[in-house]
C-alpha cells in the first residue's frame, strides 16, 4: 500500500469516529431461558421417503431398467416401421393428451399411466405425452418415475412406439407415445 492509501484510510476511520460520536448503544432486553425443552426435530421427509422406497420395492415389482436423468427413451414394437419412431422423436405426430406424474410415487404413477392410457384409447387418442421428470432430484436412487414409466410403457399392449420428448416440449423430463387403435 502506498501513502496516499494509508492517509485515506486514517480520513476514513477519523470520518467513521466523528459520525458515531453521538450514538448510544441499544438496551437489551434480559435474556428469558426457555420455560421447557422443545421436542428433538424428527426427520418426517427421510422417513416419508424410506417407506415410499420399501412400499415400491414390496408392491411395484417392477424390473427398472438403469436409465440416468440425461438418456432418452426409445422404443418401438416389432413390426413398427423405424421412419414411425423417428418422426415421433422429431415431434412430427401432434400431441393429443398429456398426464404429469411429478410427485407421485411409483405405485400411483403406475395406476395413473394405466387408466390414462386405456381412457386415452377409448378416446381414440393417437399420440400423449407422459411427463415423468429428469429425476434430478432423486439423489442415489436415480430418476425413479422416469424408469417406471420406460418399464410400464414397454409392458402395455396399448404402446406402439414412444421416444423422449424434443427439448421444446419437455426433453427427456417427458415421453411421446404413439398407441395402437382399439
Amino acid at each position: 500500500m502506498g501513502e496516499k492509501d494509508d492517509e485515506r484510510e486514517e480520513e476514513d476511520g477519523e470520518l467513521f469516529r466523528r459520525a458515531m460520536r453521538d450514538v448510544q448503544p441499544l438496551k437489551r432486553a434480559p435474556r428469558v431461558p426457555p420455560a421447557r425443552r422443545s421436542p428433538r426435530p424428527r426427520a418426517k421427509f427421510a422417513r416419508a421417503e424410506r417407506d415410499a422406497v420399501l412400499q415400491e420395492s414390496l408392491g411395484g415389482g417392477l424390473d427398472l431398467h438403469d436409465v440416468q436423468p440425461g438418456d432418452e427413451l426409445l422404443f418401438r414394437r416389432v413390426g413398427v416401421p423405424q421412419t414411425v419412431l423417428r418422426g415421433l422423436r422429431r415431434g412430427l405426430y401432434r400431441i393429443e393428451s398429456e398426464i404429469d406424474l411429478h410427485g407421485l410415487t411409483v405405485t400411483q404413477a403406475a395406476a395413473h399411466l394405466h387408466g390414462f392410457l386405456r381412457a386415452a384409447r377409448e378416446r381414440e387418442i393417437r399420440c400423449v405425452r407422459v411427463i415423468h421428470g429428469k429425476g434430478l432430484r432423486s439423489g442415489t436412487r436415480g430418476p425413479v418415475l422416469k424408469n417406471a414409466v420406460n418399464v410400464l410403457l414397454r409392458r402395455s399392449d396399448a404402446v406402439l412406439a414412444f421416444a423422449s420428448a424434443r427439448p421444446v416440449a419437455g426433453g427427456t423430463g417427458a415421453t411421446l407415445v404413439l398407441l395402437a387403435r382399439l
